[in-house]
């Protein structure tokens, strides 16, 4: 006989359970402090959700029953009639070639005067950064009339500028542009350069590194973030800039996209929803360009909240 080698269900041995995972007890501060958030977001988000919608609604409709009504109807048919009514294709090239150059020259010369200012310790190097940070707190419309006269006796070669002087041309908004932002980012970037460790400069002056080595392959890749993070507010800034556009460029034609939107203001009669529509299709690009940046720009803001 062949003995009975399966176990009886007395002899099954019982593994110990592991005791439940104790719940995280929800703190009434935090709670506070998620609502608090929620309200904030919600009072920021509110007027461009407001905009939306008024863009997807017939303008009779809101005049009939108001902006915070039902709808009946929605359509992207203001969408297009704004883009076309306005001719917001040139004003948008016009606004890359003013945005563009002045992120990337405003940048450019902030990381040179950060990183003598910072890395370099040259001297009177903290008197510098202050007269830069200074610059930031001079009230733009104090120096209007006087640009204004000096751009008009500026020449330019005809490459340049058709008018052949800086008064109506791209290069008045992105110098004045450039002048105004190049302290503040002077300012964040010579801050962060302080963070970085300098054993990493000293390695390298070990190595037979000269300054422009130290400086272009060695700290300028480390700011990475930080350069994103002002990337991302300057082009913000120079995009939606209106008042210097107005001022130095006469011709119609090289206006940004900012004075595109009075394109859609009638004489007699405004559409409010049309105007709405137009608004968000001008606030698209500053959006794209902090969703590709998001992850470099919200490491910018980070640093330095943690060590380690």
């Amino acid at each position: 006989m062949t003995a009975d080698l399966r176990a009886t269900p007395a002899e099954t041995p019982v593994r110990p359970t592991a005791p439940p995972p104790p719940r995280r007890r929800v703190r009434p501060g935090r709670l506070g402090v998620h609502a608090f958030l929620l309200t904030v977001s919600l009072v920021f988000l509110a007027p461009l959700l407001l905009a939306v919608y008024a863009s997807l609604r017939p303008y009779e409709e809101t005049a009939q029953h108001g902006y915070f009504s039902f709808p009946k109807h929605l359509s992207f048919d203001y969408y297009r009639q704004a883009y076309s009514d306005s001719g917001m294709g040139k004003y948008f090239v016009n606004t890359l070639l003013i945005a563009v150059p002045g992120v990337l020259i405003t940048l450019f010369l902030a990381s040179f005067v950060a990183f003598a200012v910072s890395r370099l310790k040259i001297r009177g190097g903290v008197v510098l950064l202050v007269f830069f940070t200074a610059g930031n707190l001079l009230p733009q419309q104090v120096i209007v009339t006087p640009l204004y006269v000096l751009f008009n006796k500026i020449p330019l070669p005809w490459w340049m500028s058709d008018s052949l002087m800086l008064y109506d041309s791209y290069w008045a908004v992105i110098i004045v542009n450039i002048g105004f932002q190049l302290g503040f980012c002077v300012f964040v970037l010579a801050n962060f350069m302080r963070t970085l460790p300098q054993e990493i400069l000293e390695a390298a002056v070990m190595d037979g590194a000269g300054v422009w080595t130290q400086f272009w392959r060695i700290t300028l890749p480390l700011c990475r973030p930080a350069l994103a993070a002002l990337g991302t507010l300057e082009f913000t800034w120079i995009y939606n800039d209106f008042l210097w556009a107005l001022i130095f460029i006469s011709n119609p034609d090289k206006l940004p996209i900012t004075s595109s939107l009075n394109n859609l203001r009638g004489q007699f009669f405004t559409d409010y929803n049309m105007l709405a529509a137009g608004s968000v299709l001008v606030a698209l690009p500053t959006i794209l360009v902090f969703l590709l940046l998001q992850r470099h720009f919200i490491a910018g803001l980070t640093l330095g909240s943690s060590k380690g």
